[in-house]
């Protein structure tokens, strides 16, 4: 009977190590399997970190090539910007040089007073069609967003008080902006 008993044991204690081993492979699977799952989560995190990092730099780098670009332009457009006013000037620069030489043979002072009227109203002609307007200022009311006082004078009659009287300065605007202030006698 003893030896029965041992070896209903020994299947017994057999089947107890199955048992504990089972459990222990299972175990070390959860071991594991568990630490590559953080590692592949950690792992995944580090791509995306790397990703987004990436993403940011060509961006960065794309704003900055960006900024660079319009940048050079902007300059470009600034050395350019008066070509095209410069460019239709021309004619006007070489009218003042005829006229120049016509005035070294000629006596006559008429025909230099309808040349140099000829080239100063060729001139107003190009520079109003670049948007420059003058100020009219005589007789209107002082206004110190168009008007630069010099003096006061007593005013001739009484409806020329507040009123510009006199204009030592024309002002001009260019698209509608003041870029130059008459420069006025104002009646008081």
């Amino acid at each position: 009977m003893f030896n029965k008993k041992k070896k209903e044991e020994e299947p017994v204690i057999e089947n107890n190590q199955a048992e504990q081993e089972i459990e222990n492979a299972q175990n070390e699977e959860n071991v594991a399997t568990e630490p590559t799952v953080e590692l592949s989560a950690e792992e995944k995190l580090q791509q995306e970190n790397a990703a987004l990092n990436d993403k940011y730099l060509r961006l960065f780098a794309e704003f900055d090539n960006y900024k660079r670009r319009t940048q050079k332009e902007r300059i470009e457009l600034l050395q350019t910007a008066g070509k095209d006013v410069v460019v239709s000037l021309l004619p006007v620069l070489d009218d003042f040089e005829r006229a120049l030489k016509a005035t070294e043979n000629t006596t006559e002072v008429s025909a230099i007073r309808d040349g140099i009227m000829l080239v100063q109203s060729k001139l107003k002609s190009i520079l109003s069609q670049k948007g420059l307007k003058e100020l009219e200022s005589i007789n209107t009311v002082f206004d110190t967003d168009i008007h630069e006082a010099i003096t006061k004078i007593p005013a001739p009659s009484d409806d020329l008080k507040g009123k510009v009287v006199d204009e030592l300065e024309k002002g001009y605007t260019l698209n509608d902006k003041v870029i130059r202030f008459a420069k006025v006698v104002v009646g008081s």
